[in-house]
């Protein structure tokens, strides 16, 4: 392990975590400047086995995949591949189908297609076809006006912006992935875990799931190791098809976003328990929890949904963000219009405003973040990305005991802090 004497807080943080009983396994890692001042993992991987994380342990990120999706996009559109600004069906015909030609591109990257949702479930056979999954979404009518809204596209973001991707290219987000960013780069992150990688992945375990939801640590995944992850994204909201979301708030999850809720807390918990609310619908489908083991599941860590299939180490994680912001990914100029904030305020999926630029977080109730020129995307359970061109900081954190947290988990915040505490 390595940590700057500068960062000697972030270690102190680092270890009390462990200390505290609050990590199973983890790691965090930050470069500044181009230098790695910070890697540090412990504990073990699996829990059943003993088997210790080790240097290069990856781990399953859920939906800090979303930015890297969103960069594989960004790079096509700097090369005049992809308009951002045009209609998807110019790329992808099939998709105009029930009034959804006018959707375009970006409406994907910032959640406002109106397509949150697969409306018939997805059977496992299609877990590894993506191109199927699209389909669906191509033959399906927007739940709102396109553009007039937003509402966190958990897990059909992947499939849309993918299936853009596929057809631009030919190829899919963890094959550019590999060859055009992880591969050049030295970055240990995949899209798709290769089957070499699987083995030494960590083994989640889920959450347990709280006696009652809070707003700074708002509901639960269900228990069982692998269990639980069945959707993608920072927040997690309890019992259900779905686990997870994060994304913009919204104004009365599970009643399509009429009328923000006077009980925040109430209405979250309402649409934790419904299975039929907008937010469980987006979150659940399709549901990881229906292969043995969910995400800790090969077909999973194969499959590379790109809204939730990253496997990468923190160092490569954080890697990925150092290379944002230094310019050696994205010119400067595409990235500071990509993580411009395009949507901000309440989400007709889930309850808590956040902000998006194109596939990137931007600071919210989310996204806690210490600067407001921070981008990135977290995960699911406590995943946490993030780039700051400001700072020249690129910063990561996976773990594998999965965390009740509403964005990030406080064990993520507190290290994300510890490390502007010490600049």
């Amino acid at each position: 392990m390595h940590c700057d004497p500068r960062f000697s807080r972030v270690r102190e943080v680092f270890e009390r975590h462990f200390a505290d009983g609050e990590e199973l396994g983890a790691a965090f890692a930050v470069y500044q400047d181009g230098e790695l001042v910070v890697d540090l993992w412990d504990g073990v991987a699996d829990r059943n086995t003993g088997r210790p994380w080790e240097r290069d342990t990856p781990a399953f990120a859920y939906s800090c995949t979303k930015a890297v999706t969103a960069t594989v996009l960004l790079q096509l559109a700097e090369r005049g591949l992809v308009d951002v600004s045009a209609p998807v069906a110019e790329v992808w015909p099939e998709f105009a189908a029930r009034g959804k030609a006018a959707i375009t591109v970006e409406h994907l990257l910032t959640h406002q297609s109106g397509l949150p949702v697969l409306e018939e479930p997805v059977p496992v056979e299609e877990f590894e076809d993506q191109a199927a999954i699209a389909a669906r979404l191509a033959g399906q009518e927007p739940l709102w006006e396109p553009g007039t809204a937003h509402g966190y596209h958990a897990l059909t973001y992947g499939f849309l912006v993918g299936e853009v991707i596929r057809r631009v290219t030919g190829k899919s987000v963890g094959e550019l992935v590999a060859a055009e960013i992880a591969g050049p780069l030295g970055l240990e992150m995949w899209v798709g875990a290769p089957d070499d990688v699987i083995p030494r992945t960590a083994r989640l375990k889920a959450a347990e799931r709280p006696q009652a939801l809070k707003v700074t640590e708002a509901g639960a995944a269900p228990t069982g190791e692998g269990a639980a992850p069945t959707g993608a994204g920072p927040t997690t909201t309890g019992a259900g098809p779905a686990a997870t979301g994060a994304g913009p708030a919204a104004t009365g999850a599970g009643d399509g976003g009429q009328g923000r809720p006077d009980d925040l807390v109430a209405a979250m918990t309402r649409a934790a328990l419904d299975p039929q609310s907008l937010m469980n619908r987006a979150l659940g489908n399709p549901a990881m929890h229906r292969v043995q083991g969910g995400a800790n599941n090969p077909v999973i860590l194969r499959a590379g949904w790109p809204a939730a299939g990253l496997v990468t180490t923190a160092r490569g994680l954080a890697g990925f963000y150092r290379s944002l912001a230094a310019g050696d990914i994205l010119r400067p100029e595409t990235l500071r219009d990509a993580t411009r904030t395009r949507v901000n305020g309440p989400d007709r999926v889930l309850l808590l405003d956040t902000a998006f630029g194109l596939g990137y977080m931007r600071p919210s109730l989310t996204f806690l973040m210490p600067s407001g020129s921070a981008f990135g995307h977290s995960g699911m359970g406590g995943s946490i990305g993030l780039g700051d061109p400001e700072r020249g900081l690129g910063i990561a954190y996976v773990m594998n005991k999965m965390a009740n947290a509403l964005s990030g988990n406080l064990r993520g915040i507190r290290l994300v802090e510890a490390v502007y505490q010490s600049l």
